[in-house]
């Protein structure tokens, strides 16, 4: 199995293009701004390009990561050790077979979700806790994340 990096550069564009929907001023960005104390003004002083730049870029690490969450068929190549030369006929056989099995947006979105649920939740969670951030800054930024790794493994798992 490949690493699909054309997958996960269209993945890595997804919480930019979420984030521009979420954190708007007409969704959650006015609340978001209030939890966070931050202003219109304060968000001005950010240089935009580098903030962009390095969110694109950890955004393809989140990406990358998730292709091995969402696609099952990368622990049967960890199974042979890596090297599809020397893998036994069954290899090739379960392949192809199952090669393709589960490989579906809605697999993905399904793992996407549950590593935003039950991953980047608890983290963001932790860390706004011991902040004294609130229960609601907490659930706008988990859920910015879920509704973006949702969508991203979907991406990564189903883009053959």
């Amino acid at each position: 199995m490949d690493i699909n990096f054309l997958a996960i550069l269209v993945a890595a564009l997804v919480p930019l293009i979420v984030g521009f929907f979420w954190y708007n001023p007409k969704t959650f960005g006015n609340a978001w701004m209030r939890e966070s104390g931050l202003t219109s003004e304060t968000l001005k002083g950010g240089n935009m390009f580098v903030i962009f730049v390095l969110t694109l870029l950890f955004s393809i690490l989140i990406a990358f990561i998730l292709q091995f969450l969402t696609i099952h068929q990368t622990g049967a190549l960890g199974m042979i050790g890596g090297n599809v030369s020397e893998a036994l006929p069954s290899y090739t056989a379960f392949m192809n077979d199952y090669g393709l099995a589960f490989r579906t947006f809605k697999h993905g979105a399904l793992h996407g979700c549950m590593a935003g649920v039950l991953f980047v939740f608890p983290i963001l969670a932790i860390t706004a806790l011991f902040e004294r951030k609130s229960w609601k800054y907490i659930f706008i930024n988990s859920g910015y994340w879920i509704i973006s790794l949702t969508i991203m493994g979907g991406i990564v798992c189903a883009w053959n």
